[in-house]
């Protein structure tokens, strides 16, 4: 009798399974067929056939730069996708960049915050993820005036020096012993160093611990900030953590807040230690001694919480280390593979140093117009970030389609320096192309063929910084060294928030003259 009662109960459980997914696939057609006769009473950009439920996730490789260049081959300069249940608008053309980013920049000034971004930003309570709004605005103007402008910049000049002489000792070390050098993981090291000593006051080069221990902590931060979750994108996945991301993100917050929380309490003991001996305003502070002088400002028409502060730091941290450090890894490997190009870079710094006789500078990069098309033509071929990537906040009509609010835009800067319509030979690495008064290109954003900051109101803050510090080094690198590789320079790329090599740039740096540095 128990037998039978079990059959029972087991066949009316299948049952029951059996109609919840006939409900749920109902459902599904349902509401699809309803989304299709929406659309089909607006215009949108074209695109190709989705599938229900993910859309088009099936066409998305992990870089997703490189599908959505193929699928623009077959559909178009600006074409629509689905991400899951996520409408997305794909853009590879300037002219098109620039009607979505300048005249109708009101609508697409948000970025897409997802699960991870929201995590790590302490729940979006940065900058560069904000909300566009009061507190947005606030914070540019800070950042613009306070912390990132030219004359904090100028202060700062001699931590970047001394850095750059910290990162040219190491190398020469290196190379005098004929060791081979990761230099990814070195132009990592000095990034975050700069970066370090600039926002936090300190250097991460106190142990060889604690430099790796920052260098992964960005690294993880860019590689999940990066990642695709499906949580983001599905709405049936939704709250679920299908892809275990949740404690990494979860470890990775904890070590950047432990770290936050040292080095807060340190610079409070120290103001006040100053205050009592009379020092107030003696002392060029740091970012962080800037930021909290903001947040203890009760005068201030927007008032800074504990967790904007720690939020914006870990902004930094992000956007001005691993970013630069990629673009002067991919430089230097186009200089390995096109000697022609290197050599032609150290003439043009051999006329400026008087034949090598001093190491180069920042304040000599207004007479480096070479070694600065170098780093414009690296950015076009590999941008720190592939795409530029904002939200609609409201519904608009742009070049005669409509555009729902809460649509995802995706800028292809990585399809557009491709282009065989924009620039000539787009694959060969050529900084002659961005030679002479009649082909100079501002690269922040002015020139929608080439912009590797972003444009308009969320163009990069940090796009000065970057400007000084990427093109100095590698100036300092191709000067001082030759860098000896063996076999081919693999030139394949890794998915990331960013846009890093897959395969790490391992040379042994060779001395090429005797200088005391």
């Amino acid at each position: 009798m128990f037998q039978n009662l079990r059959a029972v109960m087991a066949e009316t459980q299948t049952q029951t399974y059996l109609q919840l997914f006939f409900l749920w696939l109902l459902l599904t057609i349902v509401v699809r067929v309803i989304l299709v006769s929406t659309r089909r009473q607006l215009r949108r950009p074209p695109g190709p056939p989705s599938l229900p439920v993910v859309g088009h996730l099936h066409l998305i490789s992990a870089l997703p730069h490189r599908s959505f260049h193929e699928l623009s081959t077959r559909y178009g300069p600006i074409m629509q996708i689905f991400l899951g249940s996520v409408s997305c608008v794909v853009i590879s053309c300037p002219e098109l960049a620039k009607e979505f980013l300048k005249t109708n920049e009101g609508s697409f000034l948000n970025r897409f915050i997802s699960e991870a971004v929201h995590h790590l930003s302490y729940g979006s309570n940065g900058f560069l993820f904000a909300p566009y709004g009061k507190f947005w605005k606030f914070m540019k103007k800070i950042c613009m005036s306070e912390l990132l402008g030219g004359r904090t910049l100028d202060q700062f000049l001699h931590v970047r020096e001394q850095e750059t002489l910290r990162f040219l000792r190491a190398l020469r070390t290196k190379g005098e012993a004929r060791e081979s050098v990761n230099v990814s993981g070195e132009l990592l090291t000095l990034t975050n160093s700069i970066i370090s000593r600039m926002v936090l006051g300190r250097t991460c080069c106190e142990s060889d611990g604690e430099v790796e221990e920052v260098r992964r902590m960005v690294e993880d931060t860019a590689e999940l900030a990066g990642k695709f979750n499906l949580a983001d994108f599905v709405w049936v996945c939704k709250g679920l953590d299908l892809q275990r991301m949740k404690k990494r993100l979860v470890e990775i917050l904890q070590r950047f807040d432990g770290m936050m929380e040292r080095v807060i309490r340190e610079h409070e003991e120290e103001r006040e230690r100053r205050k009592e001996r009379g020092e107030e305003g003696e002392r060029v502070g740091d970012l962080l001694d800037i930021l909290l002088e903001i947040h203890q400002d009760e005068t201030r028409e927007m008032k800074l919480s504990i967790e904007n502060v720690k939020a914006f730091i870990l902004d930094i941290f992000m956007a001005g280390t691993d970013t630069s450090a990629i673009t002067m890894e991919w430089a230097l490997a186009e200089l390995i593979r096109n000697p022609n190009v290197m050599e032609k870079a150290r003439e043009e710094i051999g006329s400026v140093t008087g034949n090598n006789s001093r190491i180069i500078q920042e304040s000599d990069l207004g007479n480096l117009p070479y070694m600065r098309a170098i780093v414009k033509e690296t950015l076009r071929l590999h941008p720190t970030s592939p795409f530029i990537g904002r939200e609609s906040s409201e519904s608009s009509k742009v070049c005669g389609y409509d555009i729902p609010a809460k649509t995802l835009l995706f800028v292809n800067l990585w399809s557009m320096g491709r282009d065989p319509k924009l620039w000539e030979k787009p694959l060969e690495f050529r900084p002659e192309r961005f030679m002479g008064e009649e082909k100079q290109f501002d690269v922040r954003g002015q020139n929608f063929q080439l912009m590797p900051f972003g444009s308009g109101r969320r163009v990069c803050p940090g796009a000065s910084l970057a400007l000084q510090v990427i093109p100095s080094n590698l100036a300092a690198m191709v000067q001082c060294f030759e860098w000896k590789v063996e076999g081919s320079i693999s030139m394949e790329e890794k998915p990331a928030m960013t846009l890093p090599r897959a395969h790490p740039l391992v040379c042994v740096p060779v001395p090429r003259f005797s200088l005391s540095f």
